[in-house]
């Protein structure tokens, strides 16, 4: 696939995207995916699967592979996605809810990593960024605090403050949830800056990469 096919694709795939919560949708587990890199094509998919009520892990899994498309901005998700969805294949405890290492529709085209494995998997999807993809006003500083992410003139997710003095995160949605559900399931998830799911999967894939 070439980067102009890439962009297509997100064009195409978009309209699928659902940014609304499902009646009496409930989180029993809630997975983290996150992508870890070597110095050369290499990449680890990782996924860990939490309870969310005790945060205790209880499903992983990783997959190795050779990312074969080129690092081009916008376009991220064509570099984890295949090592992801292989992994999420390999668990044995479905997840309810995704939360990836990226952006949701804060993305140029409004479909970044966690639309597009979202849509793909039918599942509940949120993207919790480190940077934001938009401006922002800062957030006061107690915990749960936020503001709106804004791009192009639309809000696209949220600064949140998930813990009191500490920088935020960047939140949007990805498929199949508003934006007051994501931000509430992400900051249960966080005992730290960055949600459990997100330090866990990174620490997996890291581990297996070395």
């Amino acid at each position: 696939m070439t980067p102009e096919e890439a962009v297509a694709g997100q064009e195409r795939l978009r309209s699928f995207v659902r940014a609304e919560t499902d009646p009496g949708f409930t989180v029993r587990h809630v997975a983290g995916l996150d992508v870890a890199y070597a110095d050369d094509d290499r990449v680890v998919g990782a996924v860990v699967v939490l309870d969310a009520a005790t945060l205790e892990t209880v499903d992983t899994a990783v997959v190795a592979g050779v990312a074969d498309f080129p690092y081009v901005p916008g376009l991220f998700a064509f570099r984890e996605l295949p090592t992801l969805l292989a992994a999420l294949d390999r668990l044995t405890v479905r997840p309810d809810l995704l939360v990836c290492d990226g952006q949701g529709l804060a993305h140029p085209r409004r479909f970044g990593l966690a639309c597009h494995i979202g849509v793909l998997t039918d599942l509940p999807s949120v993207g919790v960024a480190k940077t934001p993809m938009g401006t922002f006003d800062l957030p006061s500083d107690e915990r749960g605090a936020w503001t709106d992410l804004v791009d192009d003139g639309e809000v696209v997710g949220r600064a949140l403050r998930t813990r009191t003095g500490v920088k935020p995160v960047f939140v949007s949605v990805g498929h199949r949830i508003d934006l007051d559900r994501a931000c509430a399931e992400v900051l249960r998830l966080c005992e730290v800056r960055l949600p459990e799911t997100t330090r866990r999967a990174d620490a997996l894939g890291r581990a297996h990469l070395r």
